[in-house]
C-alpha cells in the first residue's frame, strides 16, 4: 500500500513540528531524528525535512512523495509496464524510486529504513528527535 507523504523543506524543523502538531498532527519519535520529523494524520502524514542537510532544497520548497511497504522493483516494473522512466536510488534513509509526472515534477516513492535514518542521523552528528 502506498501512503502519501508531502515532505516540507524547512529552515527549522523544531519550530515547524510544533507548528504542525499545534496543528492537530501527531508527532512520531519512533521515525523521527533531528533532520527529520514526521507527523501522522487520520489520513496521511507530513514529513518536515531539515533543508540544510536536504541535498539543495530550499527552505519552503514541498515535494510530492509517497512510503511504501510494497518492494520498490515491484513499483518499478509497474511504471516501466506503463511507460515510465524511473530511476531506483539508495539513499541515507533507505530506498527510493523516483519517476517525472507528467509536468516534469520528480515524484518519490521511498522504502524507509528506520535503522539507516538513526544511522545516518548519528553519522553526521545528528540525533533522534
Amino acid at each position: 500500500m502506498l501512503t502519501v507523504l508531502p515532505i516540507r523543506y524547512v529552515a527549522d524543523v523544531e519550530a515547524s513540528r510544533h507548528f504542525y502538531a499545534g496543528l492537530g498532527l501527531i508527532f512520531r519519535p519512533d521515525v523521527s531524528v533531528d533532520v527529520w520529523a514526521q507527523l501522522a494524520a487520520d489520513a496521511g502524514a507530513v514529513g518536515i525535512h531539515d533543508a540544510t542537510v536536504s541535498q539543495g532544497r530550499p527552505p519552503g520548497t514541498t515535494e510530492l512523495g509517497f512510503t511504501t511497504d510494497q518492494r520498490l522493483e515491484d513499483i518499478a516494473e509497474r511504471l516501466a509496464r506503463s511507460g515510465y522512466d524511473y530511476d531506483l536510488v539508495d539513499e541515507n534513509f533507505g530506498r527510493s524510486v523516483r519517476v517525472t509526472d507528467p509536468d516534469g515534477i520528480v515524484i518519490q516513492i521511498q522504502e524507509i529504513n528506520h535503522v539507516a535514518v538513526r544511522s545516518s542521523a548519528a553519522a553526521t552528528g545528528g540525533k533522534p528527535a
